[in-house]
């Protein structure tokens, strides 16, 4: 025997002397005991570390130099501990095998489990030689962050580095709980390598294929990286692929993703046509946690269609740029920035190829705006600063409004006079103060002339200051009376003057350069009261009351005429026929002209509610309110001063609900008290001063009918199912005839409106339309939503859209369509939720609407 063998016998010996000790029972009633025991490994020249065993059973080879342990073993080495039915130690080699529980067909039931650094692995059997810290092992499994990693064999270089041969990865929740034995979707490759940081990792594959529900798909690419952190990592965005017609083939979405810091990021996206249209979509987003957050987005690119030579190629560039900015409320109430900009080029909508435009209604727009606001507020001055800069621009027409930049200084309200005895009494104590000054430059120009010379000649500058004075009052006990009268004064850099030349028979407007102001004033009274009336009925009756609500009110007010040569706002020139034209040398001006003629005016304002109480079993105190008439409001004014037409249309609005609010119902008027006269060949009338014909001039009736609050079953009775479903099926419950039953959540609401509109037409103008708006769930994971709207008029549908959605547990298949209308376009989309693969794994197809016309 050598001395080796000698040494490594005599060492075993006083382990097993030792252990008996240890267990406090006589060497004979050792092999009695069958419960769990343990084994300390003294440090040798092979091991760094004290090596702890454990298991039900367990037995020493002294001549193989091997440790077998069975049922439940355990091994603690180092940072690492295995778990298994059955392990082996060969002291000479340095391995440790380790396999998994076996059934009586041979199939494993329950995997080895080997820990390390906080992670788990799972294997059907592991080879680990603890010498040069190397591992094989098959069919393994691990999880990285939000996803499962299985290969048949993976082979452990060293801590940080393994390689894995025919695996798959998935972010399948149910599989990673183990509530199911297949993942619904995986990533399928050859070969995969996992290479682990201290706080980070990735997997890096060869030719990988999308697999789903086990079914491969065409989804496959040459290579592919996962990374695995808590932090953001820069990465590849991989871009969905399809043919259009008038475009060709064309990638969607290749980018590439970039962290900026700890509050920054970056993403860039690109599609590319074969025809030629191209897109640059860079983002940014940034946050700062308690003090602010924004997104600023750029979409720039030229859309090239059709055939160059035929009648039907074009080629047009497109560019949208948007920025939104929010400030918390708590980082600095005295000084805030809020940003909402989103600029677009003419026609951006209807050139542009992203559905997701037509699918949010974007080209249904008729005007964009935009605005950036700095609001400064102090501690202990009474005065708010607000800096604006706003751009809106047309689509219809074209034109484009800036304000570069519009600067007001507002004081809060103050009262003029203290009160004698605490208490604000009567109409002096309760003079009220509120004046702002603003400062303004405004630029009205066409689209195509912007940042030109021509947009900076038509730039208007100003400023204004516009004081109002204040104060109400109660007498009588139940009148109101308020008073108020404003100043207004103005100063512009810019006026107009007008001539006629008759060479050209056209009016000349030239512009003045110079500071001018103008100043107005008003002043209005008012008196307002409120009348209710009680009409009872009798005990027994099913109506028990009607009370009506009647608000009265009654104003007059005064404004000069500042058209008058004596104010000098106003002057004449000659026209053609000779005849002497009035206008305002502030036309058009940054705040507008002074008001022409004198006004006189008394309003008359009449507001009724009207409710009604009736007997009902369902409420507890055995009465219910019905609003019949939430509000009927009737106004018109008359001016004492017109020289004719003194009397004002006669307006009435109306709204009302019904069921519980679930039936709304809105109602405006107009009606013209004076007679309109038409003769046989003219469509359009002529006004007369006559009173007493109350022509109907304008109505609209809105109604809004919520169906599913009234269809749906009232006080419905839950029952309990105690059948839960499993797996994909835990959202079921099932009865005891083994149906599922679940919920069934709808919504669906019917909108209509009609319109009619006459000014002075023999006929007026009507519109008509009614939609259906509604969606439903057909299982916990089926949602169906739709819209349709259809126009009474010219009989045909306008925007429609139906759309479908599916919850595959770890993906969303979704499909959108508007099947009629200008934008006839569908979408069909597939995206894995996990925050890790769904911007890289995803499958988009789609139809595209041809060229449109603009609005």
């Amino acid at each position: 025997m050598t001395n080796k063998k000698f040494k490594f016998t005599l060492q075993i010996l006083i382990i097993l002397i030792f252990n008996n000790f240890l267990a406090q029972t006589s060497p004979k009633k050792i092999e009695e005991n069958k419960g769990k025991k343990d084994t300390v490994v003294v440090v040798n020249e092979q091991l760094e570390d004290i090596l702890l065993t454990k298991a039900d059973n367990s037995r020493f080879d002294v001549e193989k130099k091997m440790t077998f342990l069975n049922k439940n073993a355990q091994i603690n080495y180092q940072d690492m501990q295995i778990d298994a039915d059955y392990i082996s130690i060969d002291w000479e080699g340095g391995t440790i095998f380790a396999r998994g529980m076996i059934d009586s067909s041979g199939k494993i039931t329950k995997p080895a489990v080997a820990t390390q650094g906080g992670k788990k692995y799972e294997y059907n059997e592991v080879s680990y030689n603890y010498k040069t810290r190397q591992a094989i092992a098959y069919n393994a499994r691990t999880e990285e962050n939000e996803g499962a990693i299985v290969a048949e064999k993976t082979k452990k270089v060293n801590d940080s580095v393994f390689y894995m041969r025919r695996g798959f990865f998935t972010t399948d929740e149910l599989f990673r709980a183990k509530k199911d034995t297949l993942p619904d979707y995986h990533l399928s490759a050859p070969i995969l390598k996992l290479v682990k940081g201290k706080n980070s990792g990735k997997v890096v594959t060869g030719p990988i294929q999308l697999y789903i529900e086990q079914v491969p798909t065409p989804l496959a690419l040459p290579f592919a990286i996962l990374p695995f952190t808590e932090k953001r990592s820069a990465g590849l965005i991989i871009p969905s692929f399809g043919e259009r017609a008038d475009v060709g083939f064309y990638f969607n979405g290749l980018g590439y993703y970039q962290p900026l810091g700890k509050h920054f990021d970056l993403k860039i996206l690109t599609d590319y046509y074969t025809k030629g249209s191209w897109n640059i979509r860079p983002e940014v987003n940034y946050k700062k946690n308690y003090k602010y957050s924004g997104t600023f987005r750029g979409d720039i690119g030229t859309t090239i269609r059709g055939i160059k030579g035929l009648d039907s190629y074009s080629k047009s560039s497109t560019y949208r740029i948007y920025w939104t900015h929010q400030q918390d409320a708590k980082a600095n109430p005295f000084l805030q920035l809020s940003a909402s900009v989103d600029v677009v080029s003419n026609r951006f909508y209807n050139n542009n190829i992203n559905n997701s435009y037509i699918f949010n209604q974007d080209v249904l727009n008729a005007q964009q705006n935009s605005s950036i606001t700095l609001t400064k507020r102090f501690l202990n001055f009474p005065v708010t600063l607000t800096g604006n800069l706003s751009y809106s621009q047309n689509f219809s027409t074209g034109l484009t409004n800036l304000r570069l930049p519009s600067l007001t200084a507002s004081v809060n309200q103050f009262y003029l006079f203290k009160a004698k005895d605490g208490v604000r009494k009567g109409l002096i104590e309760n003079i009220t103060v509120n004046t702002k000054f603003d400062f303004r430059n405004e630029i009205n120009a066409q689209q195509n002339e912007m940042f030109t010379n021509a947009m900076w000649d038509k730039m208007k500058s100003g400023a204004r200051n516009v004081s109002t004075f204040s104060t109400t009052t109660t007498f009588l006990r139940y009148f109101n009376l308020s008073l108020s009268a404003s100043a207004d004064n103005v100063l512009t850099n810019k006026t107009i003057r007008k001539n006629y030349n008759s060479a050209t028979n056209a009016v000349e407007t030239t512009d003045v350069k110079g500071i001018t102001g103008f100043s107005t004033f008003n002043t209005s009274a008012s008196v307002q009261t409120t009348l209710y009336g009680m009409l009872k009925f009798g005990k027994n009756s099913k109506i028990q009351a009607v009370r009506h609500v009647f608000t009265p009110s009654i104003g007059f007010s005064y404004n000069p005429d500042f058209s008058s040569e004596s104010w000098g706002y106003y002057q004449k020139y000659i026209d053609a026929t000779g005849n002497p034209i009035s206008y305002s040398i502030f036309e058009n001006g940054v705040y507008g002209s002074p008001s022409v003629g004198l006004s006189k005016s008394i309003t008359f304002n009449f507001n009724n509610n009207i409710e009604m109480k009736v007997k009902s079993k369902k409420d507890s105190t055995g009465v219910t309110k019905i609003k019949l008439f939430e509000n009927i409001g009737v106004n018109f004014s008359y001016n004492a001063a017109a020289p004719t037409f003194k009397w004002s249309y006669i307006n009435i609005n109306a709204q009302n609900s019904f069921f519980n609010n679930k039936l709304s119902l809105n109602y405006n008027a107009s009606f013209d008290p004076y007679k309109i006269v038409f003769t046989p060949s003219s469509e359009i009338g002529t006004r007369l001063d006559k009173l007493g014909y109350f022509r109907l001039q304008y109505f609209n009736l809105g109604a809004n009918l919520s169906l599913h609050e009234i269809l749906k079953p009232k006080n419905k009775e839950k029952k309990t199912y105690h059948k839960k479903g499993y797996a994909m099926m835990e959202a079921y419950h099932f009865d005891d005839d083994n149906y599922a039953r679940f919920d069934q959540d709808w919504t669906m609401s019917i909108t209509a409106n009609y319109s009619y509109n006459n000014s002075a037409k023999r006929y007026g103008d009507r519109t008509a339309s009614i939609g259906l708006n509604g969606s439903i769930k057909l299982t916990p994971y089926w949602n169906i939503t739709g819209s349709a709207h259809y126009d009474l008029v010219n009989k045909a549908f306008s925007y429609s859209r139906l759309g479908f959605a599916r919850d595959q547990r770890s993906f969303t298949i979704t499909f959108n369509w508007v099947p009629i209308g200008q934008y006839k376009v569908y979408d069909f989309f597939i995206g894995i939720k996990a925050n890790i693969l769904k911007d890289a794994l995803k499958y988009k197809t789609q139809s595209f609407p041809q060229s449109t016309s603009s609005f």
